[in-house]
């Protein structure tokens, strides 16, 4: 089995439409760590020991967030300028994370044509990802396909929410059990809850 930890940060938890029923159901596989940042660090005093310590002992790093303002949350730009030290996670000796699985699961409030060049973000959501998919090389990690859902706000009247969480639930528990296909989740730009890459049990 993978050792997997799953970092939640919403600073929004009680008003958000889709993460706090993903980090309900994360939280209640068994077999893997859950962490809610802004529960843990409510004044974003980071234990840089622990944190380090628990990247050591899981082989999988999954962030869940919304994308704000085309990034991460803030108190997770916090624990990547606390915890990924040099010598740590780069640079001389900065070893300690070299063939780990970095993954994200984003939702966006657009909807998804709004993330091309002729939408109104400009973008694919993936783009406004590159600075994590950045530092999981600069560490020598392994970086693969976010598992995204777009259209976050109006997810509930469309009917959205419980097959996007039945999909993380899956996604995180092919994850545990090693039935999670890495290599050809590299090979996509990001997946969903039609298009996930599970093998099937042997």
């Amino acid at each position: 089995m993978a050792k997997l930890i799953v970092y939640y940060a919403h600073p929004g938890h009680k008003h958000s439409h889709v993460n706090k029923h993903m980090a309900r159901a994360a939280a209640r596989i068994d077999g893997i760590t859950f962490v809610d940042l802004y529960a843990d660090y409510p004044r974003f005093d980071i234990d840089v020991n622990v944190e380090q310590q628990r990247l050591l002992d899981h082989d999988v790093i999954l962030f869940q967030f919304p994308v704000f303002w085309y990034s991460t949350p803030s108190i997770i730009k916090e624990w990547q300028d606390l915890v990924l030290e040099h010598g740590f996670a780069y640079g001389k000796d900065g070893d300690k994370l070299t063939g780990k699985h970095m993954l994200l699961a984003v939702t966006g409030a657009g909807p998804e044509d709004a993330y091309t060049d002729k939408g109104y973000q400009h973008y694919p959501i993936r783009t406004f990802l590159t600075p994590l998919e950045q530092t999981a090389r600069l560490c020598s990690m392994n970086f693969t396909a976010p598992y995204v859902l777009y259209g976050a706000l109006q997810a509930p009247n469309a009917g959205l929410v419980d097959p996007h969480v039945g999909g993380y639930r899956r996604l995180l528990e092919a994850i545990r059990d090693d039935h999670y296909d890495f290599d050809a989740a590299a090979m996509m730009d990001v997946t969903d809850f039609d298009t996930l890459p599970i093998r099937a049990e042997a």
